[in-house]
């Protein structure tokens, strides 16, 4: 039986590891599903401690939060508007059911967005540019956030 849960969570932990890279599956907490799956169904011996479980679920939630937090920030913070956050937004949901230019469709697609965005709200090309930059690398801030949390959790899987 824990080959079952072994193969459930390395599962999981693989499907959190992709779902870090596309904006469209919540990757860290499917990621940490796996983790807990092995803690709760598995009669080995292991090192997962309730206290590291709970510290990885913090840090797990807070890395969620701020994916979602991060591209809007960094909109307002290079000077966006509340037309660039949503054309960053539009453009990431776009980018991920429409991959026009394949795996780069995620990635371009919130910084076209606040781009498009921000000229339709009035601003000139130099400053819809400058949010747009700002919202990609919010994008990517969150993104490698994801990533680096899902490889500590597959870590902690394999230990």
């Amino acid at each position: 039986m824990d080959i079952f849960w072994i193969i459930i969570g390395a599962i999981l932990i693989l499907i959190g590891i992709i779902g870090s890279i596309l904006p469209a599956l919540p990757g860290t907490p499917i990621a940490y599903a796996g983790l807990l799956s092995l803690k709760l169904h598995s009669t080995a011996n292991l090192n997962l401690t309730t206290s590291l479980l709970l510290w990885l679920a913090f840090f797990v939630l807070l890395i969620t939060v701020l994916d979602y937090y991060l591209p809007i920030w960094g909109t307002q913070k290079f000077g966006g508007s509340k037309y660039g956050k949503w054309g960053s937004t539009v453009g990431l949901i776009l980018g991920v059911f429409t991959p026009i230019l394949g795996p780069l469709s995620f990635l371009i697609g919130p910084f076209v967005g606040a781009f498009i965005g921000e000229l339709i709200g009035g601003n000139n090309k130099e400053m819809a540019l400058r949010s747009a930059w700002g919202s990609f690398i919010g994008f990517l801030g969150g993104t490698l956030g994801k990533v680096f949390m899902c490889f500590v959790l597959l870590f902690f899987f394999i230990k």
